[in-house]
């Protein structure tokens, strides 16, 4: 289990004041940490750094648009 007490979540500053988006912590070592920002007591999801930004180049670059 990874300590996730001392992380520091950051919203997007496009965020809107409904505040429906996610919020990441980046300074757990070795992990990014992903929550709902809306429900931040359902839990997170990690992922190794690498996969995490393999994902945003991806989403990024548009090839998971419908």
């Amino acid at each position: 289990m990874i300590d996730q007490s001392r992380a520091v979540w950051c919203k997007s500053s496009r965020s809107g004041n409904t505040g429906q988006c996610v919020e990441l912590a980046l300074n757990i070592p070795g992990v990014t940490a992903v929550r709902d920002s809306k429900a931040p007591e359902d839990g997170t999801l990690t992922f190794e750094p690498h996969t995490f930004r393999t994902f945003l180049t991806t989403l990024k670059s548009g090839k998971l648009d419908s």
